[in-house]
């Protein structure tokens, strides 16, 4: 299992867009081939900032599989245009889990 992390920060006028503009792509993402789950949250501190968790069977799923694939352009158009900055999006692998 991978854990894709992504702190996605959102132009503070447009979080009720965004929120909405999520619900439609999660289909999209929840779609491919090895998704397992995804979590999205809200901070708290920083209420324009949400974290966004994603679990795939393998790293290439997210890497090849959804980024290389048509729908990635869905979910790009969907979602990209609220991002001030753009995310970085990186990877963990698990080590312990209690």
């Amino acid at each position: 299992m991978i854990l894709e992390h992504a702190l996605l920060s959102v132009t503070p006028a447009r979080v009720e867009e965004f929120e909405s503009a999520f619900g439609q792509a999660e289909a999209i993402i929840s779609s491919m081939p090895g998704f397992l789950r995804l979590r999205l949250s809200r901070g708290l501190e920083r209420p324009n900032v949400y974290l966004l968790l994603v679990e795939w069977e393998e790293l290439e799923d997210h890497t090849e599989g959804f980024r290389q694939s048509c729908r990635y352009q869905e979910w790009k158009d969907l979602l990209h245009h609220f991002y001030d900055p753009f995310p970085l999006v990186e990877h963990y692998a698990p080590v312990r889990e209690v």
